[in-house]
């Protein structure tokens, strides 16, 4: 199966709620997901898909930023691929293209957050190199 590796554009940006809420914690709506796009998108923010055919069946949001320990570098940000198409290396794929695609924009470095109770996930960064240099820590406000 051939699948297409592209960025969305900010306009569209519309069309990666439907996946993103299906890995969003309950309490947040696909109308506070729509809204918080429409807000990142005029950030240092982009986001890329993987497609089969006209359908999209995996997100990534990548923000942009220069770091005083890691120089230009890209965070990785609600990375999903549809159940259906998981387990047969698209992940894998996924991630390569992002790399090759953010070094061609002069990243130096990627990071992620993943969350503690997802061991499969952070195998799955592990594995390719990915490692744990600390914790990520939240306050809400």
């Amino acid at each position: 199966m051939q699948f297409i590796f592209k960025p969305i554009p900010s306009e569209s940006i519309e069309i990666v709620v439907p996946l993103v809420k299906k890995m969003s914690k309950p309490f947040i709506t696909e109308v506070l997901l729509l809204e918080r796009f429409k807000e990142m998108v005029t950030q240092n923010y982009e986001c890329v898909g993987v497609y089969d055919g006209d359908l999209l069946i995996g997100v990534s949001g990548l923000w942009f930023c220069t770091r005083h320990y890691s120089g230009r570098s890209v965070e990785l940000d609600h990375v999903f691929i549809e159940e259906s198409y998981r387990n047969n290396g698209l992940g894998t794929q996924f991630l390569t293209w992002i790399q090759n695609y953010v070094k061609a924009k002069g990243c130096e470095m990627i990071e992620l957050n993943a969350y503690i109770e997802n061991v499969p996930s952070q195998n799955f960064y592990e594995k390719d190199g990915f490692i744990k240099p600390g914790f990520h820590l939240i306050k809400p406000l």
